[in-house]
């Protein structure tokens, strides 16, 4: 046998100290790639288009078509026949319109699979029905050929449930020969406090649950991790900063815009994308395209041959229709003349964070076939709004939920907070005849509703759940325990920031920037008889109408469970959303309630701002 010669040691000395230098010890070379990351989020079943919102465009106000998941499969259709891109859901497909309630979400699964989506987060609404719920969904997006596949890391069903076997931690999607891996995650609290999962269904902590997922793929050599969280923008910044190797975060459940949208009249709560770091001090871009099928997101990410980042840049971008309205001399909103149409679609053409676009045919196609069921059902016209009704979650957040709603402008940077949430609150007020006061959560409070005509799509849009009215027996001392706890849920304890409480017939003062215990004062009730306010009595004893979701202790609404686990409660078997329909129509037109009625009479933020 002829040995091989071992070449001159000098010249192994050579070539080590060179590969030492440029790589370090044993640094592994990887092949360059570039991956684009396209994406959506929070979609919860909103498949029209939003008519008439009103935008700036070209600096004028403007109304246009926003939105609609035809318009969304049309922006992925630009993808077809490149190879470097990944298609992402980041969660909460399903309920917040009448195409959820009437259909269970076979109506989102056909316009899903019109994308075919390389992965879905699974989202915490996807549990608002329930595992079974989900899985209704999950059976109806597999039907076809896209078989999309469903993840979250955190999310471990027990056997024999109906989503055992039906969620996996990770999937690898392979762009121009490099493997790419994506990890999904779930925010465990709010899934487990705001929605209905099965008590047997374990959800883990995010940050292990996603380290131990981004650890298995390494150890399959992968080096490209891309984390699809629904979690939250804030939440994915803070997490960032605490695993290995993740290289990108596309996320969802904020509702975020993100991006320099100022042009349009809309604010945002960060630059797109958002450069953070992980524990390895490696760049993370961070990513989240709004909202109800309003905006896609696309990110360009240029990975070296160390695998790092080198690069990212992207933008998430709007969808808009091709016609569009602005007020003539008489202040009426009329159609733009055609040259006028022509010159605005040329200077949109080269706005990055606008997409003009018309429906897919084949999309539209799908959405037909449930369209007439609903329409018929939306068309049943209730009253009417005679100014718009704003939606807030906590005032002083950072994104106007209302945006595009004419009158909405500055919604969340006011004391008042949300009007939607007030008048819901008023609703039940109104549908309890025994309650001295109601309180509503805002989260589960949906949609502004513009000033015009509201519509039986307006009342189950707004309110989207299958929630019943209670009502339960509290001390004042309690009913300011119930506040405290709903607040202390976002602020202290990293919950939804939808369990934000509203209330009619009672009103206060809040300070954000105290303690749990001390952020609300002036407390005082409405008498339902006189109209007249006096001070809420800690020891005498109130009925109070709430949503039997929040009823029960959920949202960390912890006060209200311990009344109603001791069965001190009466439920009147009311869909709240119906409760909210028949209030319209005994007043036929509804408006904002006068400035003396708001629950939030004087808010100062977390930060010390006192809010006008």
């Amino acid at each position: 046998m002829k040995l091989r010669r071992s070449p001159p040691l000098l010249a192994v000395l050579a070539a080590a100290v060179l590969l030492t230098a440029c790589f370090g010890d044993d640094e592994p070379v990887f092949p360059p790639v570039a991956v684009t990351l396209a994406h959506i989020n929070d979609h919860h079943s909103q498949l029209d288009p939003f008519a008439n919102t009103e935008l700036q465009l070209g600096g004028v106000a403007t109304q246009v078509d926003l939105g609609g998941f035809a318009r969304v499969t049309a922006a992925f259709r630009r993808y077809d026949g490149r190879s470097d891109v990944i298609k992402l859901h980041a969660g909460d497909a399903i309920t917040g319109s009448l195409y959820y309630t009437l259909f269970k979400g076979a109506a989102d699964a056909a316009l899903m699979n019109t994308v075919c989506f390389d992965a879905f987060a699974v989202g915490n609404h996807e549990f608002d029905d329930g595992d079974a719920g989900l899985r209704t969904f999950v059976d109806e997006l597999h039907k076809g050929a896209c078989k999309t596949p469903i993840l979250s890391a955190n999310i471990a069903p027990a056997a024999g449930t109906p989503m055992s076997g039906r969620i996996a931690p990770s999937t690898v999607k392979t762009v121009n020969g490099v493997r790419i891996g994506i990890v999904g995650l779930t925010i465990k609290g709010k899934t487990t406090n705001s929605s209905r999962p099965l008590a047997s269904t374990v959800f883990e902590d995010e940050v292990t649950a996603a380290q131990t997922a981004i650890d298995a793929l390494k150890r399959q050599e992968i080096r490209h991790i891309v984390l699809l969280s629904h979690q939250g923008y804030e939440a994915d910044k803070a997490i960032a900063a605490r695993l290995t190797d993740v290289d990108a975060i596309i996320g969802g459940d904020s509702h975020s815009l993100l991006g320099d949208f100022s042009a349009q009249g809309l604010s945002s709560s960060g630059p797109y994308p958002t450069r953070v770091v992980n524990k390895d001090g490696k760049t993370v871009c961070i990513g989240q395209a709004w909202e109800y099928a309003k905006a896609i997101g696309e990110m360009a990410i240029q990975f070296n041959d160390r695998g790092e980042v080198a690069s990212c840049t992207g933008q998430a971008s709007l969808l808009l229709g091709s016609s569009f309205k602005r007020k003539n001399a008489a202040g009426a909103w009329t159609t733009l003349p055609e040259a006028d149409r022509q010159g605005l679609l040329a200077s949109l053409s080269t706005a990055g964070n606008l997409n003009v676009m018309e429906p897919d045919t084949a999309a539209a196609a799908q959405l037909a076939n449930f369209s007439g069921q609903v329409e018929s059902r939306k068309a049943e016209v209730i009253g009417s709004a005679a100014e718009a009704l704003c939606l807030v979650r906590v005032p002083g957040e950072s994104t106007n939920r209302s945006a595009g709603v004419a009158g909405c402008e500055a919604a969340n940077t006011l004391a008042r907070g949300s009007d939607a949430a007030q008048v819901v609150a008023e609703a039940f007020l109104a549908g309890s005849l025994a309650a001295d006061v109601a309180i509503q959560n805002a989260g589960g409070v949906r949609v502004a509703l513009p000033a015009g005509p509201l519509s039986m799509n307006s009342a189950f849009t707004l309110l989207p759940f299958t929630n019943v009215l209670v009502e339960l027996k509290l001390t004042g001392s309690q009913i300011a325990a119930v506040l405290e706890d709903a607040v202390a849920n976002h602020l202290d304890n990293g919950q939804s920031n939808g369990s934000h409480p509203y209330a009619a017939g009672l009103r206060w003062s809040l300070d954000l920037s105290k303690p749990k215990g001390q952020r609300f004062s002036n407390l005082q009730v409405r008498s339902r008889t006189a109209g007249t306010w006096s001070a809420l009595e800690p020891a005498r004893t109130y009925t109070v109408a709430t949503n039997d979701f929040i009823a029960s202790g959920k949202d960390g609404y912890t006060t209200f469970g311990t009344v109603f686990a001791a069965g001190n409660y009466v439920n009147n078997y009311l869909l709240y959303s119906q409760t909210f329909v028949d209030y319209v129509k005994v007043r036929s037109t509804i408006r904002r309630p006068s400035a003396a009625d708001y629950s939030h009479q004087s808010v100062r933020t977390a930060a010390g701002v006192t809010l006008p």
